[in-house]
């Protein structure tokens, strides 16, 4: 495995911390909405990436957050007069049946930012006595001067900051680049803490539930390009100051998304919820648009681009069809193989840097593999189960579904008087079998 390691700018040899095993962390959803079609990018991302170390023999333990604490959630729970729990526990709902529609695997934890709030509270004293952090009549806020190489995720430079457009001028702040670690609230929920009540800063929560799981650092940390800065770059920053370590080997960022080339935005009315693309065009085409370009590129969402991904999945799901009628027309019992040449040819194109669209064309050769066994006059049945177990496996590994078929007997009569009209050259029947078999989606 080669992953391109955002900290260092460049490839490298992707060697565990602990042989055999992968610890990774991936940045979850602040829970006050439902989550648009961009959000599911890094899930759909870094499951595949899962699922490849998985099928390569390895071990993985992946979790990911809610960020159940932030004044958007507190703003829509007073609109609707109702406590912050209902909001975060209605939109964790929703952003799981969006998990699960994807057909993503389990997460080993899914910690929540209110769960872990005395650890939160733990670290940044630990924080402000090893001297990174200060008060400020309640607030607390990092030096990021004292930090060593701050900036080197998202390679910038201090002094460019300094005078960037971006930082806004705070006078409780010793730098205009400090950062808040603990926020005085009056409003909304609150925690009692040594600096009076008030929540934490979003960028500590994430260092803090790392550490409370995997106690250490970690092999991946991973996430969209929009989180480089400043809340990777922060993140890395106070696990060094107070962890003494590096937060992970590999930092990892998927590129963004664009609707029709624009970026999403409510301003231009074309921001798409996750739950309605699914519903509309279906979780495996979800998935397959979204690797079928390489995780660190932009990605742009067309109709072109929609059907595109429609009719190459048609391609895979036909040929499986095709195999699994067969056996169900001869009453046998399909005991699938793998073909290790294709195997193994996929899991090195993936491999490099999750490459899914190199692995997608290795489906394609298996695909043409399989449409020639269907043709062979002397079918070897070992190679066409090791061509639709590799298929299988494949599109598994990318987590794509398609449940096997199991024709009823209506449906095995249907494709005998199909069969028998051929024969007979009755063209006319022959038609309205196909047709009936067509509308079943059988052919």
């Amino acid at each position: 495995m080669r992953l391109f390691n955002s900290k260092t700018n460049q490839l490298e040899d992707f060697k565990p911390l602990e042989e055999g095993k992968v610890k990774m962390y991936v940045c979850g959803p602040t829970v006050y909405d439902e989550i648009h079609i961009g959000n599911t990018r890094p899930i759909i991302v870094f499951d595949t990436l899962r699922r490849i170390f998985e099928a390569s023999g390895m071990k993985v333990d992946m979790v990911s957050n809610y960020t159940d604490v932030d004044d958007k959630i507190i703003n829509k729970a007073l609109h609707e007069k109702v406590d912050e729990r209902i909001i975060t526990d209605r939109y964790i709902k929703a952003y799981n049946e969006v998990r699960s529609r994807l057909n993503t695997r389990g997460l080993n934890a899914s910690p929540r930012v209110t769960d872990t709030m005395q650890d939160i509270i733990d670290f940044i004293a630990a924080l402000e006595k090893e001297g990174y952090a200060y008060n400020v009549n309640g607030n607390v806020y990092f030096r990021v001067l004292k930090s060593d190489r701050y900036g080197e995720i998202s390679k910038q430079r201090i002094e460019d900051l300094m005078v960037g457009a971006r930082i806004e001028e705070d006078p409780e702040k010793e730098s205009p680049l400090d950062f808040g670690l603990w926020k005085k609230t009056e409003t909304g929920i609150q925690w009692d803490s040594p600096w009076g009540k008030g929540r934490p800063g979003w960028h500590t929560e994430c260092v803090v539930m790392i550490e409370s799981h995997f106690h250490g650092m970690i092999d991946i940390h991973g996430g969209g390009m929009d989180l480089k800065f400043p809340h990777h770059e922060n993140e890395l920053a106070q696990a060094k100051a107070c962890l003494h370590h590096d937060l992970a080997r590999v930092w990892m960022h998927n590129g963004m998304l664009n609707i029709d080339g624009e970026k999403m935005s409510k301003s231009l009315g074309n921001v798409m919820k996750a739950k309605d693309v699914i519903d509309r065009i279906g979780a495996n085409t979800v998935r397959w648009m979204m690797l079928s370009v390489h995780y660190r590129s932009p990605l742009n969402i067309s109709e072109e681009v929609i059907e595109q991904a429609k009719t190459e999945l048609l391609k895979a799901q036909m040929i499986l069809k095709q195999v699994e009628i067969r056996y169900e027309l001869e009453n046998k019992t399909m005991s699938p193989l793998i073909d290790e040449a294709f195997k193994t040819q996929f899991l090195d194109a993936v491999s490099d840097d999750l490459n899914t669209p190199n692995g997608m064309k290795i489906i394609f050769d298996v695909i043409k593999a399989l449409n020639q066994d269907q043709r062979q006059k002397e079918l070897s049945e070992s190679v066409l189960l090791g061509h639709y177990g590799a298929l299988r496996m494949m599109l598994n590994t990318l987590g794509i579904d398609f449940e096997p078929i199991k024709l009823t007997p209506d449906q095995k009569d249907l494709f005998m008087k199909w069969n028998q009209a051929k024969v007979d050259k009755d063209f006319e029947k022959a038609d309205l079998f196909r047709k009936a078999l067509i509308d079943q989606q059988l052919l």
